[in-house]
């Protein structure tokens, strides 16, 4: 099974931390030059750097808010100007913080519309022409698994995943026959900086330890565990290769079977 990615370009958001760094770990791994977008130079920095020690594809990264879309804009359109044509690209950002639906304001929407919907969107258009172009093309989304179910006291973020979820479907019907393809990897509970945020926050919200939080947690998974970041960066690798060329339009559950549903 071919899962090189010699001579291919990724554009990765959120890819100083978290799962966004396991990605451009793994995809470095697999030979893909990448291009990390994420708003914290140090981070990118610090990234930047163990991505050199894996490979010597000229990455780099580009700082910038997903949330700041005119200034987006203007960053992304300067990198375009010097750099190789990237045909793979990585939406992916954090997640909203947890809030009961019916205490959310349209703030709360328009903030994270913003940085999940709206910056994917403009990403892919500017990506797609070189991707017919070339005739190769992966878009790869990072949701969640509420896509499949929505999750208690996360009333923005199952908002915006089901339509960052939809977005991507009717996406992938659109550019299919050009030899692009969109998909949606939903982790479950990975163990990244968010997942401890909800943790603390629910035992807070709760009056209960972390710990309790985490047994509840775990129980519900049927492997009993949390997942790791290179569980999703090994995902994505596989959907950005040539292995995968006929998967288009997918949710791709990553989350120990914690998801009831087929």
């Amino acid at each position: 099974m071919d899962l090189s990615l010699k001579g291919k370009r990724a554009v990765v958001c959120g890819g100083s931390q978290g799962i966004g760094k396991a990605i451009a770990i793994s995809l470095a791994s697999q030979g893909a030059s990448i291009t990390l977008l994420a708003r914290n130079k140090d981070k990118l920095e610090k990234c930047l750097f163990e991505l050199n020690k894996i490979n010597d594809q000229d990455n780099d990264f580009i700082e910038s808010d997903l949330n700041d879309l005119k200034s987006l804009k203007i960053n992304f359109k300067k990198y375009l100007k010097k750099k190789s044509e990237p045909t793979i690209l990585i939406n992916n950002t954090g997640g909203p913080p947890p809030k009961r639906l019916l205490e959310s304001n349209q703030e709360d929407f328009e903030k994270y519309m913003k940085m999940h919907l709206y910056s994917s969107h403009y990403l892919s258009q500017e990506l797609l022409p070189i991707m017919k172009r070339k005739k190769f093309g992966r878009i790869i989304n990072i949701i969640s698994i509420s896509v499949k179910a929505p999750i208690d006291n996360l009333g923005v973020s199952n908002t915006i995943r089901w339509a960052m979820a939809s977005w991507s479907k009717t996406l992938s019907n659109e550019i299919a026959e050009f030899g692009i393809t969109v998909n949606n990897i939903l982790p479950g509970f990975t163990l990244t900086e968010r997942l401890e945020n909800l943790i603390t926050l629910n035992a807070k919200s709760l009056n209960t330890s972390k710990d309790k939080i985490i047994m509840n947690m775990k129980s519900a998974i049927p492997m009993k565990r949390f997942g790791f970041p290179e569980e999703i960066g090994n995902a994505a690798s596989f959907l950005c290769s040539n292995a995968a060329s006929y998967i288009n339009g997918i949710n791709l559950p990553v989350d120990g079977g914690f998801t009831k549903s087929l």
